[in-house]
């Protein structure tokens, strides 16, 4: 598969490359030594609110104990941070790449294989123990490259007041099965007007997070497709479709109208990434009304009450100059800092797969948001139950096929037939 992937995207960066030639020169970064004998670290990343400024706070933690070296921050739109790299590291030249980017985890394997050596390998440089998360997803031939940043571990986010009028507790949405979930959702829908969650049709996050709940992918770990006879993508499909046509779902066309759904109280619940969070508590004037519990699972003996959805990672650039201090600002805050995670937790509302972090005060403080719960000492202990997977090179194109092809099968179509056909859109795709 990594020869396919190579030659995929070597033709893609062709026309990427003629679109972006014109304007190349935008793009330089410097690399030389500032004038008073500084190194520079160059740093790209996405998203002011969350990335950018993580590392702006580990900037400032570096720089006061390393006066030697600046670290400078450069906020790209996530789409063309991504056709930035994919361009440089297609051309083969140096110049023009930084010395440490962020990385959408389920695209890591796709640059690892596609561009072998680009990247510097991490495993003995990062003590991957402290962190509550596998890293299968960014190690290639017994080789770690990334460093994980950023929580994405699940949780079910529900209205306790909503709850309450139906007559549950939080402890009834502990360790439950999702056809319980819609058992409960029914219930709560009928006392309390209110659907259980709302659902964009065209979104595959929550069959992606049923399915990494028992540790199954689009992929198996050679990294070869796995769709049309694996059991758990079947019952995760049919678990879909059963919660789609219960009644208790809300649809929506998109994040505004997601986020719409519960700032403005109209569902009882939200399955999602724990990075929803800063989302949830905008919406002041429902502070003490939420809770969390862990994530439903799959009826099958696989499945655990833990899953995760997105997250990100940094890497190292092989090309730089400055390789040795891009590591040690890597260690020094990312993969050493407790007072770093303390202090995204408590100003930005960013919490950490950092396990020494989570023993911390601002880890343990009880919430009032949540009703004096302790959000995120629950979300780190779940995360250590999530169960890696291998993403592989072509979760996009698998995850299109799959929500394609729900089409007919909520419709009624076959299963067993929509997962063949699903597995030969895939393998079509990738030849």
């Amino acid at each position: 598969m990594k020869s396919k992937g190579i030659k995929i995207l070597a033709v893609s960066m062709l026309v990427i490359m003629g679109l972006a030639g014109c304007s190349s020169g935008g793009n330089k970064v410097e690399k030389e030594e500032e004038a008073d004998g500084k190194k520079t670290v160059t740093v790209w990343a996405w998203d002011p609110a969350y990335n950018v400024a993580a590392l702006e706070e580990a900037k400032a933690i570096f720089e006061k104990e390393n006066q030697d070296v600046t670290i400078e921050v450069v906020d790209y739109a996530k789409a063309d941070l991504e056709q930035k790299l994919h361009t440089n590291l297609a051309s083969g030249q140096k110049e023009g790449l930084p010395d440490v980017v962020l990385i959408e985890n389920l695209n890591a394997i796709k640059y690892l294989s596609s561009y072998p050596g680009a990247f510097a390998p991490l495993t003995d440089q990062i003590d991957y123990d402290d962190f509550a998360t596998s890293v299968d997803f960014m190690t290639v031939e017994g080789d770690t490259y990334g460093l994980p940043f950023g929580a994405a571990v699940a949780g079910l986010y529900f209205r306790r007041d909503y709850l309450e009028e139906a007559g549950y507790e939080a402890k009834d949405l502990e360790n439950i099965t999702w056809d319980r979930y819609i058992e409960i959702g029914k219930d709560v829908m009928e006392k309390t007007k209110h659907p259980m969650l709302t659902q964009d049709p065209e979104d595959g996050g929550l069959l992606r997070m049923m399915m990494q709940s028992a540790g199954t992918w689009f992929f198996d770990q050679n990294g070869e497709v796995d769709i049309a006879k694996n059991k758990v993508i079947k019952e995760t499909i049919e678990q879909y479709k059963r919660l789609m046509d219960s009644g208790i779902v809300k649809t929506n066309s998109g994040w505004s109208e997601f986020v719409a759904g519960f700032n403005g109280g109209e569902v009882a619940t939200v399955p999602t990434g724990c990075w929803i969070t800063p989302s949830i508590i905008a919406e002041e004037s429902q502070s003490g009304k939420w809770g969390v519990a862990p994530m439903p699972r799959l009826a099958i003996p696989e499945s655990v009450n833990a899953t995760e959805l997105g997250g990100s990672s940094w890497y190292v650039l092989s090309t730089s100059d400055v390789q040795d201090e891009a590591i040690d600002f890597l260690n020094q805050t990312f993969a050493g800092s407790v007072e770093l995670y303390d202090t995204l937790l408590s100003k930005h509302g960013i919490s950490s797969m950092y396990s020494p972090a989570f023993t911390s005060a601002a880890y343990t403080e009880p919430q009032a948001f949540f009703n004096g719960q302790k959000i995120y000492e629950d979300f780190s202990k779940w995360s250590k139950d999530v169960k890696g997977v291998n993403f592989g090179m072509y979760t996009w194109e698998a995850d299109s096929a799959l929500m394609a092809e729900l089409v007919g099968i909520k419709k009624g179509e076959d299963v067993d037939k929509g997962l063949d056909n699903i597995q030969k859109q895939v393998e079509q795709q990738i030849q």
